[in-house]
Parts: C-alpha cells; structure tokens; sequence
C-alpha cells in the first residue's frame, strides 16, 4: 500500500511543480478533510472536498497570480504520509508567497482522506491577508 500512496503522492506534486492541481483533486477522496493549521483567518477545518474546493481552494487561488508547490521529500508508511514541500507563488498584488510546509496525509483506498498542513502562518497573515467566509444560504 505504501508503494501505492507514494505513486499517488508523486503524481500529485508532479503537477503541483507545473501549477496543474488536476491530479490533487483527483486524488481527494469525496469526504477528504483539510485541516489548516494556526489561528489565522484561513486556519480552520474543511470538510468534503466539495467544501474543500469551495471553501477553501476556489478563494485562495484567487489572491495568487501563479502558484506551484514542489515535494522536497516524502515519507510514507502504510497509509500515512509526510511530505516536505515548497511553494513558488506570487499574489495578485506582488506579494511572494514563497511558504514552506509539512502536510500529513492519511489514505484509504488509494485517495487522500485528510491532510494536515503545517505552514508559516506569519506569511499566510502578511502576504494573503483576511478571509471572509461566507456561509451557504
């Protein structure tokens, strides 16, 4: 299963590297939770990866005028995963968002099924700034 989760994991950073974010999508299991770390307006529990996607990725790249995110290293034991990455992004107003991470990743059936991410949350507050949520009517 390891073997397996480290395919899924490489593909997914593949296109991460390139600024694609189809394969971690795809990889998402359809009750997928992420959890952001911190206090910040961005920290918070995401669950579903329909709220995932919408509460979370669709705001939060639209502050970036590019974004990539490179894996430096993964470790992989059954169905945990840690990966060691670096992100490469700009913000729509100039701002570098250059954040490095730690995210945790349990798999079940070959789809991710919680991520944890352990980030800079200093630079999420300056360079990504407030986030209103906004709740469904």
């Amino acid at each position: 299963m390891s073997a397996d989760n480290r395919a899924v994991l490489t593909a997914v950073f593949e296109g991460l590297a390139r600024g694609d974010g189809r394969a971690f999508v795809e990889a998402m299991a359809e009750d997928f939770t992420w959890i952001m770390i911190g206090s910040t307006d961005w920290s918070g529990v995401y669950r579903g990866k329909a709220a995932v996607r919408g509460e979370l990725l669709r705001p939060l790249m639209t502050r970036f005028k590019s974004y990539r995110n490179t894996a430096r290293r993964f470790i992989v034991e059954g169905d945990w995963a840690a990966v060691q990455c670096a992100g490469d992004a700009e913000t729509t107003d100039g701002k570098r968002y250059d954040n490095s991470y730690c995210w945790v990743v349990r798999f079940r059936d070959g789809r991710m099924v919680e991520l944890t991410e352990y980030m800079d949350t200093q630079l999420v507050i300056d360079a990504l700034g407030p986030f209103e949520r906004t709740t469904a009517a």
